[in-house]
């Protein structure tokens, strides 16, 4: 029930209801409106600050979700990262060391992806920095798995390659002799048979009945046939790979023609004794861009460490050359 106010009326000396003008009446709503919204503003500007709506609630565990999964990429990132300098430093320190190719630059491996303007997109937000470093990570290791599958092509390559070049070095005996019967006499300082004076012998005699059959060491090009009566007589030079060449020396039929293309262990010849030579036999010479080896060292394909050593012992032996 509406509470009724009175006041005393000094003039006319009584009680009389009390009635509030309209512009008190009017100040008072305006000022209880004010008010009002005054503390709605307040409230509602707390529960923007401090409280979440459903909405927000929701889009702040999305991108709750979306920085742990930033965070997650990251830590793969790092890892593929780990892996991939791991396979640049193999690349660079084994495989391409084995192959005598150059390592690939730091400087070409490290080098960036793109300028700041890439990025631009991702750029005014609140994790505009989480996002770019994590791109950023991304277009770089992208960069260096495409200069390492370049770099495994070439590898593969160089592999097809040496497998021509290992196939090409000289690395059998001349002639069958796995019971090293027929060493004569090795490589360096021999008495010369015709001049009894110490000469410098420069390959290894393989004292053998005439026409054994004589095999080329390597796969190689047949560059020399000749015939003659003196010097080296009947004798064939085969050019391999990598600056090697062999001779062949004294032999008695030749069965290959200059231009051929011979591999290893293909008949090439019969031992003779040709030339200037004391008796049957096959001089054997080994080059390297011109300069004469020891051909002693160029049978590690068929021989054992045992049946090596027990070649040297025989090359060793200071005796009479038979050329």
């Amino acid at each position: 029930m509406k509470k009724v106010k009175y006041y005393y009326n000094t003039q006319s000396l009584r009680y009389e209801k009390y009635e509030v003008p309209a512009r008190t009446r009017v100040l008072r709503a305006i000022g209880l409106i004010s008010a009002a919204l005054v503390f709605s503003f307040i409230i509602v500007a707390l529960a923007y600050t401090y409280l979440d709506s459903p909405k927000e609630k929701a889009l702040k565990r999305e991108i709750s979700e979306l920085q742990l999964q930033y965070d997650n990429l990251n830590n793969q990132l790092d890892q593929m990262q780990a892996v991939a300098s791991d396979l640049q430093d193999r690349d660079d320190n084994i495989y391409r060391v084995i192959f005598e190719a150059e390592p690939i630059p730091s400087s070409v491996r490290q080098a960036g992806s793109g300028g700041v303007n890439k990025y631009r997109e991702l750029m005014d937000y609140d994790n505009s920095e989480l996002m770019i470093s994590t791109t950023k990570k991304l277009d770089q290791l992208r960069k260096e798995l495409y200069i390492q599958s370049k770099s495994f092509d070439e590898i593969s390559n160089l592999i097809k390659g040496k497998a021509e070049v290992l196939a090409s070095i000289p690395a059998i005996q001349p002639v069958s002799n796995k019971d090293l019967k027929y060493i004569a006499s090795g490589f360096g300082m021999r008495i010369d048979p015709i001049y009894k004076i110490p000469k410098m012998h420069e390959g290894l005699d393989f004292a053998a009945p005439i026409g054994t059959p004589v095999y080329a060491t390597g796969n190689a090009t047949v560059t020399t046939v000749e015939y003659g009566y003196t010097g080296y007589g009947n004798h064939i030079v085969l050019t391999h790979m990598v600056g090697y060449q062999t001779m062949y020396a004294h032999l008695s039929r030749i069965v290959v023609r200059e231009g051929q293309k011979v591999n290893r262990g293909d008949l090439i010849g019969y031992v003779g004794s040709t030339g200037k030579s004391t008796a049957p036999h096959l001089h054997y010479e080994v080059w390297k861009n011109g300069v004469k080896l020891d051909p002693i060292n160029f049978f590690f394909n068929d021989l054992t460490p045992a049946q090596y050593e027990e070649m040297l012992k025989l090359a060793d032996r200071s005796n009479q050359a038979f050329d």
